[in-house]
């Protein structure tokens, strides 16, 4: 049976209280009435402190916290963003109008009020906050010095993961080190993005110091943050200024670095069966180094919950689904012909999904395919979609040290990096159930000769642009083509002209190796907090 996550929520940004968090870890119930002055004298209550934090990981919607007024935020999920800003992806759901955030977004036509914005805005700074009660009071409990370390480190793991959302959605962003007061949120200033990042840095390098290996963790603890999501979030931060602004002068040799780092630790590896990455058996298994967790309950809507709705926006709507984020034909031209990654990526017309016959209706598909990353059996209602959403996955480990020795004169081991997850990929089976009433794995039956092994003696943008291929098609519908696009300096030439011309009213005004642009500050914190709004707003 799946491990499920209890949800007690309260607080924000100015008072920040307890939440289990997820899975084995996150089943603790509290104990009595928790305070400020005892929270951290139990490791009972320490534990659920630190869930508390990764509970906001989750969260997709739902009240914005703090807010006396009881404003409601809407759905977020980084697909809007990843997959849908880019030409792997269009709105799809019910028909043109439908969602009309998300045209706003494809569009480039984003006010300052857009819904998923504001939540990405609002339970970003949620979550700091929530790592902020555990970073600045846990040093004067009184629990074991090695439990209080690794929770400071997961504390520190994740205010980083939400700073690192934020500073590529918006650019530099207040830095709270610390809880803020009434009188305190008016005065506060935006850092550069240069300053943003170095303090997502000192985060992630200090958690890196504190946080043990995956295998440091009992089977209890899976999701929880490691040395390696550390390292390996650290390695996609500095990857991502190499492209954008680099005012903290990295260069690709820590990359590489820090990706040989993880790989040494001999901690993680390629899953042997591609098709089952987003499957339940390949929920936190030997190729993931985070992930979010998600489990399964008859909650409905809102964040108190086990489960996402991650699913059910993206699912067929003629299943259980609103039919959103429908893969292009760009991307699935994309893939070589006999790829296996094709298939576990897209779901045609008249599909058999996880035993399920899947016709797509046209009248309510933007494209003619679906995303078959996410398709899952119906949960037992909208808001209990159980499956893990995988955030970084080994493979990109190696993909991203291939791009580093790439760009370091290295290319032959780059290419050797790349094999690694050609050959894997060419070894898959099926995606399961493509026979009706069945969830097996059928063989793929892949030709000899599918996805050959890079040539010996590529190298330069050759080489490159064969690494960029991988990644489009490795990580296809897993929400990082936009900022792959972004940090190479692709993405504007991807877009329609009208649309490239509203995305560049909105580019960062500090100097940057590549040109990006910049969603809207929410515009009622904007007001609040006095902060200047981005370009073009």
């Amino acid at each position: 049976m799946k491990p499920t996550r209890a949800a007690v929520l309260l607080g924000l940004l100015l008072t920040t209280t307890l939440a289990p968090g997820c899975k084995d870890f996150l089943e603790k119930e509290p104990l009595g009435t928790t305070t400020q002055d005892n929270l951290f004298r139990d490791p009972v209550n320490s534990i659920q402190a630190i869930n508390a934090v990764y509970d906001v990981t989750a969260w997709d919607q739902g009240p914005k916290w703090g807010d006396p007024n009881g404003q409601y935020v809407a759905q977020t999920y980084e697909w809007m963003f990843g997959d849908l800003m880019t030409d792997d992806a269009e709105k799809g759901g019910g028909g043109p109008s439908d969602f009309q955030s998300l045209i706003e977004l494809k569009n480039w036509t984003i006010p300052p009020s857009s819904p998923p914005v504001t939540t990405l805005w609002v339970h970003s700074f949620t979550g700091i906050a929530r790592a902020n009660t555990v970073i600045n009071n846990i040093d004067a409990g009184t629990i074991d010095a090695g439990l209080k370390m690794r929770l400071k480190g997961e504390a520190l793991f994740l205010r980083a993961y939400f700073y690192f959302n934020l500073v590529k959605s918006f650019g530099g962003v207040p830095l709270f080190e610390k809880s803020v007061t009434p009188t305190e949120a008016p005065n506060v200033s935006r850092a550069t993005i240069a300053q943003t990042y170095a303090f997502i840095e000192k985060d992630l390098r200090a958690a890196a110091t504190m946080l043990p290996e995956k295998s440091g963790y009992p089977a209890a603890d899976a999701g929880r943050a490691t040395k390696g999501a550390a390292n390996g979030y650290l390695a996609r931060a500095i990857m991502y200024q190499l492209g954008t602004v680099n005012g903290n002068n990295h260069t690709w040799q820590e990359v590489y670095d820090l990706t040989s780092t993880i790989i040494a630790s001999n901690q993680y590896s390629l899953l042997a069966n591609y098709a089952a990455i987003h499957q339940d058996i390949g929920e936190n298994s030997s190729e993931s180094l985070f992930e979010i967790q998600f489990g399964t309950d008859n909650n409905t809507y809102g964040p108190i919950s086990i489960g996402t709705t991650n699913n059910i926006f993206q699912n067929n709507r003629g299943t259980f689904g609103y039919g959103f984020n429908n893969p292009t034909q760009n991307l699935v031209d994309e893939f070589e012909a006999n790829d296996p990654r094709r298939e576990v990526t897209i779901i045609k017309n008249n599909d058999i999904v996880l035993g399920i016959l899947n016709p797509v209706n046209l009248s309510e598909n933007a494209t003619g395919y679906f995303s078959r990353k996410v398709a899952i059996i119906r949960p037992p209602a909208p808001e209990a979609g159980p499956q893990n959403i995988r955030k970084l996955r080994y493979a990109d480990i190696l993909l991203m040290k291939a791009e580093a020795a790439a760009q370091t004169g290295k290319s032959a081991e780059a290419i050797a990096l790349v094999n690694q997850v050609r050959q894997r990929a060419r070894l898959s089976t099926r995606p399961p159930g493509t026979t009706l009433g069945t969830l097996t794995y059928a063989p793929a039956n892949t030709p000899a000769g599918t996805l050959p092994d890079l040539a010996v003696g590529l190298s330069g943008q050759p080489l490159l642009n064969a690494i960029w291929h991988e990644r489009r098609v490795e990580f296809a519908e897993e929400s990082l083509r936009l900022w792959d696009l972004i940090r190479t300096g692709r993405y504007l030439a991807t877009l329609p002209a009208d649309v490239r011309a509203r995305a560049q009213s909105h580019l960062a005004t500090e100097p940057s190796v590549n040109p990006f642009p910049l969603l809207p500050i929410s515009l009622n914190d904007a007001q609040t907090w006095k902060l200047p709004q981005n370009p073009g707003y």
